[in-house]
C-alpha cells in the first residue's frame, strides 16, 4: 500500500510557518498559541494513521456473454476498522463500459460492515476480458494522509461477437466418410433416390423397385445417394483490416465466422478454422458443442498483427487444411498476400468460396475530383481480382451494409450452380 500526504497537510503546515514566522518578527507569543494547532494536528496525523485493513472480494454474474448483453459486476466491501472516506474505482477493460453505479465512488464504513455495490457493465465489443481490477484510496479521519492500493481480483470473462442471420449454408462439393445432412454424389444406402439398375445377387428384397421390374419382366433395385457430413474450414484473412467508428472488416468476419461455425455443427459437420496474416493460428476440424465454444474461444484472441518476419508469407503451409474440404473465405481482400494464398489453395484443388467482407462502408467521401479518381481507380482493381478468382471457378460473395450474410451467400450459390451446369 502506498502512503501519501494529502495537499490539506502542506496548508496547514504553511499556516503554522507563516504563524511562527510572524510571532518572531512581531515579538507577539500569542501568535504562537494560534499557530500551535495547525503543527499539532497534522503531528498527531501522521504518528496515529494507519491504513484499514479492507477485505475486497469482486464476483461476475456470469463469465460468458454476447456483445450488447449487459452482466452485473459485484464488489464487496469489508472493514474490520473504521474508514472514514474510502474512494474507490472499478477499471473497466477497452469494449466495456459502465452503465449503472457510481464509479468512481466515495464512502465511508463503519468498523465489522459489509458493504456490497453494484454494477451494471455493458459488453460492447467482443473480445477477452479481465474484469475487476480495483483502485482504492483510503485517508485517515482528519484528511491529513491517504493510502493507495491496487486490488487485483480480476476474473475473465468472454464476449462473444453476436451471430449474423444465416438461412442457408452452402453446400460442399465433395463429402467425407461419416453420416451427416449432404446428399454424396457417390452411391449407396440413404434415402434420396439416384437410378435403377438390375437386380444382382446379394441385394436386399427391400430395395427392390417392383412397379419397374413388373414392367421389365426382370427385377432392378433402386440406387440412392448416402447422407454424409462434410469438412468445412472457416479462413480468416488477418493481414489487415478497414475500421471506422469502432467496427471494422475484422468484427463483420468473426461474426459471420461464428455463425457459420455455429450452423455447419448443427449439421453435423466438421468444422474448423485458420486465421492467417501477421501469424498463423488453426484448429482442426471436429463436431459438437464443445468444438463451437473452442473456435469461438479461438477466435477472441484473433487480431490484426503486424510482423515483418511474415511479409514475404503468402501461402498456407500443406497439411494445415483437411483434403476434400470447403474452405468458406472471410476477407476484405485488401492485402495481395491474402489473394495470393487464396488463389494456392484453389491451384491446390480445395473447394473455395470467398465472403467479401466490403470495406467500402468504413472509407471517408472524396473530398475533391483527385481523391474521387483514385477511389474510382481503387474500385476497378478491385473488380479486376474478382475476375481473377471467379475465372479460377472461385465465386466472390460481396457482403456490405446495405446487404446482409445470407444475400452473400445465396449468390455464391448461384455462381456454384450455373458453374456447374455450364461444366455439365
Amino acid at each position: 500500500m502506498i502512503r501519501a500526504v494529502s495537499p490539506k497537510l502542506g496548508a496547514y503546515i504553511a499556516l503554522s510557518a507563516v504563524g511562527l514566522l510572524a510571532a518572531l518578527a512581531l515579538r507577539l507569543p500569542e501568535l504562537v498559541v494560534l499557530a500551535a494547532p495547525f503543527a499539532l494536528l497534522p503531528a498527531l496525523s501522521l504518528f496515529r494513521s494507519r491504513p484499514p485493513g479492507i477485505a475486497i472480494e469482486t464476483d461476475l454474474e456470469r463469465d460468458r456473454a454476447l456483445e450488447r448483453e449487459e452482466i452485473e459486476v459485484v464488489v464487496t466491501l469489508i472493514a474490520p476498522d473504521v474508514a472514514e472516506e474510502l474512494a474507490l474505482l472499478l477499471e473497466v477493460p477497452r469494449g466495456l463500459s459502465t452503465v449503472t453505479g457510481a464509479n468512481p465512488v466515495s464512502l465511508r464504513l463503519a468498523p465489522g460492515e459489509q458493504r456490497e455495490l453494484r454494477y451494471r457493465v455493458a459488453c460492447e465489443r467482443w473480445g477477452a476480458y479481465l474484469l475487476g481490477r480495483l483502485h482504492v484510496r483510503a485517508y485517515d479521519p482528519g484528511g491529513f494522509v491517504s493510502w493507495e492500493r491496487e486490488h487485483d481480483h480480476r476474473r475473465p470473462l468472454k464476449v462473444y461477437p453476436r451471430e449474423e442471420t444465416v438461412r442457408g449454408l452452402l453446400k460442399p462439393a465433395e463429402t467425407q466418410v461419416f453420416g451427416g445432412n449432404h446428399v454424396a454424389r457417390q452411391r449407396g444406402e440413404g434415402i434420396e433416390f439416384a437410378d435403377l439398375r438390375p437386380f444382382i445377387p446379394g441385394d436386399r428384397m427391400r430395395r427392390v423397385n417392383w412397379r419397374a421390374s413388373a414392367r421389365r419382366g426382370e427385377l432392378w433395385v433402386n440406387e440412392h445417394h448416402p447422407e454424409r457430413n462434410a469438412d468445412v474450414i472457416l479462413f480468416l484473412d488477418t493481414f489487415t483490416e478497414a475500421a471506422a467508428g469502432g467496427e471494422s472488416t475484422l468484427d463483420e468476419a468473426l461474426r459471420a465466422a461464428t455463425a457459420l461455425a455455429a450452423g455447419y455443427l448443427r449439421e453435423k459437420d466438421r468444422v474448423g478454422f485458420v486465421t492467417f496474416g501477421g501469424m498463423l493460428n488453426w484448429a482442426l476440424p471436429s463436431t459438437g458443442a464443445a468444438q463451437l465454444y473452442r473456435i469461438v474461444d479461438s477466435l477472441l484472441d484473433t487480431q490484426v498483427v503486424l510482423n515483418y518476419a511474415w511479409k514475404g508469407i503468402d501461402i498456407v503451409p500443406t497439411r494445415t487444411l483437411p483434403p476434400h474440404a470447403i474452405v468458406i473465405a472471410l476477407t476484405p481482400l485488401l492485402d495481395e498476400r491474402a489473394a495470393t494464398a487464396l488463389l494456392d489453395l484453389r491451384a491446390r484443388g480445395f473447394d473455395l468460396v470467398i465472403v467479401e467482407i466490403s470495406p467500402l462502408p468504413f472509407l471517408r467521401e472524396p473530398e475533391n475530383e483527385s481523391q474521387r479518381v483514385a477511389r474510382q481507380l481503387w474500385r476497378l482493381r478491385r473488380d479486376a481480382l474478382r475476375g481473377r478468382f471467379e475465372a479460377a471457378g472461385v465465386p466472390v460473395g460481396v457482403w456490405d451494409e446495405t446487404h446482409p450474410l445470407a444475400a452473400a451467400l445465396e449468390g455464391v450459390t448461384a455462381f456454384r450452380r450455373s458453374a456447374r451446369l455450364v461444366s455439365a
